[in-house]
């Protein structure tokens, strides 16, 4: 009789096991908003000049048109008593400039604009003084009507000349955990860290944080004047919405 050949062990076909999940991301802790009386202003705000002043800035590529006729009157509504909230201006150096409207540093953001303009043509605009943003919409028919910050779509300008369109959009991931890490900045600038894959390990995001004196002329119609803890004789800084 022949010798049996000893069996061979075969390898096991399964499959190995999936590395396990990453752990969740902590979650934002901004709340809603509560309507809730806010702290006054500080002198964090003085560091606006030394410091968002102090990045590099890049002037517009062209000159663009001036507005005719349609720019709001910057005295117009100032013996008006308006509520105070919360404003960041916001974003990468060569990125549009976003534009995020909280009731307090605390809660999530009411609204988020991503405005018609590159961050550094913004600190151009804020070194030479006042700086005026008129957003305007179109009057719909009553029946379509929506609340004045709810419209989609804005056609923007900027000290009287067009820049191009805002756009209202929900708050992104990115702009909670910004947020979120603005949360104890009642007033002030400076730069955050980018996200390297997108704008590369030398990114940085730079940000305004103010309060807004928020004055409603109409339902077509809102102003927000920048409050400065200084004493300052006008705002250094307004946005318009207004329907025509």
């Amino acid at each position: 009789m022949g010798e049996s050949k000893p069996s061979t062990p075969t390898r096991s076909t399964k499959p190995p096991s999936p590395p396990p999940p990453p752990p969740p991301r902590k979650p934002v802790s901004l709340i809603q908003p509560s309507q809730k009386k806010q702290s006054k202003p500080t002198k964090v705000f003085r560091v606006f000049r030394s410091v968002f002043r102090s990045l590099p800035i890049m002037a517009p590529i062209c000159k663009l048109p001036t507005m005719h006729g349609s720019f709001p009157d910057i005295h117009s509504h100032r013996h008006v008593a308006g509520t105070r909230i919360t404003g960041t201006l916001f974003g990468y150096r060569k990125g549009r400039v976003s534009l995020s409207i909280q009731e307090t540093p605390k809660c999530l953001p009411t609204l988020v604009v991503e405005l018609a303009m590159q961050t550094n043509v913004l600190q151009k605009e804020m070194g030479s003084g006042m700086v005026r943003i008129a957003l305007e919409g179109e009057k719909r028919q009553e029946k379509e009507r929506m609340k004045l910050l709810e419209e989609p779509i804005w056609t923007m300008y900027c000290n009287g000349k067009k820049t191009g369109y805002g756009v209202k959009r929900d708050a992104s991931e990115e702009d909670l955990n910004i947020m979120e890490l603005l949360k104890a900045v009642s007033m002030g600038a400076g730069v955050l860290p980018g996200i390297c894959d997108i704008e590369g390990p030398d990114g940085e995001l730079a940000y305004l944080r103010v309060h807004f004196e928020r004055v409603v002329g109409s339902k077509d119609s809102e102003t927000l004047y920048m409050l400065s803890p200084e004493g300052n004789s006008g705002p250094e800084l307004s946005i318009f919405f207004v329907r025509i």
